[in-house]
């Protein structure tokens, strides 16, 4: 990855006689903001002094300074989660989200064979809600697990999220071990006993039995815009608006740029959207499970190669012009699910996606639903039930634009057990939870 962003920025550097992009966005326009929306931000300035210094740059790399530059970059300064923030994502709608999906690793857990221990492994943990309900039904399904050495694996970048999720799952209760030089940057121990550690990188992650949870993680990572043309495909670029000095614009390369080798050779679509980011985590962990076992569940926004133009930006909850004060709002993309399926290059089996109100179906969630409605009496505590529950399955909310894809070894699904000291030699070849009906062995 480092070297195709060298190469794709020595190549661009060449090309700075771009061609204005006639290609405008479904989410927003190129810059062409009223002037009070426009404001100079930090990071406007450094794409601009960037651009002034090598030429105009992809979408990935503007992405990939947006929201992770160590000094400037949006997730590495904001709380952006929940009400106050920038948007707000399942667990913070609804306890039953993070429920549903610590059945589905207890689920696959026992379908695989029960092994002696697992991690967890988190990939962008957000404020650390989703892995604080999965424990809570780890705690109360205690007599199951009981015999199983579980711990805790949180990637994240971001060291103002690192330690929200810190609060949240430990509650310091037991001082946290910091060593910012370390691969393993931060440990400490949850509420209910169990082990957890940040990083920074998956790679930096043990490659044990693992099982992975990657939750709007896909979506944010840096994506490659391409438009079809009379001279075939053409890169979009992000360049300064030559009328006005401090505002940016989107431009097409006047050639082939080094990202190209990622479209597919039949594809049909006029603008596609590339993530070569993607394709290495997939790839990490389609191996990871290959050779060690365990399942990785992936949820986001996202299509199965049939959508064009998804990169969005958003601010206050409201959608919010990409190009316009960079820093001070989120940027995403949906996820293109053919291509992660591709990526994982036949090494596990991968299911769906299927979308989201199918997914929390299967897992049972209307049966939640209601022992959680028997509990209490409360109005308000209903209501929000309710509502969480709507937000979560209304088809015009996120229950059809939210979609589900798992990763398992290919002896998963033929009942096979992958790991040696696994309690139960021959588990059964089950459905697997959630693109099936649930069972339990």
């Amino acid at each position: 990855m480092n070297f195709l962003a060298a190469a794709g920025a020595r190549r661009l550097c060449a090309l700075r006689g771009v061609f204005p992009c006639l290609w405008r966005g479904k989410y927003f326009s190129s810059g062409n903001e009223p002037a009070e929306n426009n404001s100079v931000t930090p990071m406007l300035r450094h794409l601009i002094y960037k651009i002034k210094s090598t030429g105009p740059i992809t979408v990935a790399e503007y992405m990939k300074e947006v929201l992770t530059n160590p000094a400037k970059g949006y997730y590495m300064k904001h709380d952006m989660l929940g009400e106050e923030g920038d948007f707000i994502t399942s667990p913070e709608i609804s306890q039953m989200f993070g429920e549903l999906l610590g059945i589905w690793f207890i689920s696959e857990w026992i379908a695989a064979g029960k092994n002696a221990a697992f991690q967890l492994v988190e990939l962008g943990p957000g404020k650390g809600t989703l892995l604080e309900d999965i424990l809570r039904v780890f705690s109360q399904l205690g007599s199951l697990l009981k015999n199983c050495d579980i711990s805790l694996h949180l990637v994240e970048v971001s060291q103002k999220l690192s330690e929200i999720q810190a609060l949240t799952l430990t509650e310091e209760k037991v001082p946290l071990e910091r060593n910012a030089e370390s691969p393993v940057y931060m440990k400490g121990v949850t509420k209910s006993g169990i082990p957890v550690s940040w990083y920074r990188d998956l790679q930096d992650v043990p490659k044990e039995y693992s099982f992975y949870l990657a939750h709007e993680f896909f979506d944010v990572l840096p994506v490659h815009k391409f438009q079809k043309t009379p001279h075939g495909w053409r890169e979009v670029l992000v360049d300064i608006d030559p009328q006005v000095s401090d505002k940016l614009r989107f431009v097409l390369a006047p050639c082939a740029t080094p990202a190209e080798t990622f479209i597919q050779d039949d594809e049909t679509r006029d603008h596609v959207e590339v993530c070569p980011e993607a394709g290495v985590v997939i790839q990490e962990l389609s191996q990871r499970i290959s050779l060690t076992g365990g399942a990785a569940l992936i949820a986001d926004y996202g299509h199965d190669g049939t959508k064009t133009d998804t990169f969005r930006g958003f601010r206050g909850h409201r959608l919010h012009d990409v190009l316009t004060a960079p820093g001070t709002a989120d940027l995403t993309a949906d996820v293109d699910f053919s291509y992660l399926r591709r990526m994982s290059q036949g090494k596990v089996a991968s299911l769906g996606p299927i979308e989201q109100q199918t997914f929390l179906r299967n897992m049972g969630i209307d049966v939640r639903l209601k022992i959680l409605l028997d509990k209490t009496d409360e109005p308000s505590l209903r209501q929000q039930l309710l509502q969480g529950y709507n937000m979560l399955m209304n088809p015009m909310k996120m229950g059809e634009r939210f979609n589900f894809l798992a990763l398992v070894p290919h002896q998963r699904l033929h009942g096979r057990s992958h790991q040696t000291n696994a309690r139960q030699s021959k588990p059964s070849p089950s459905p697997v939870a959630g693109f099936g009906e649930l069972a339990w062995q």
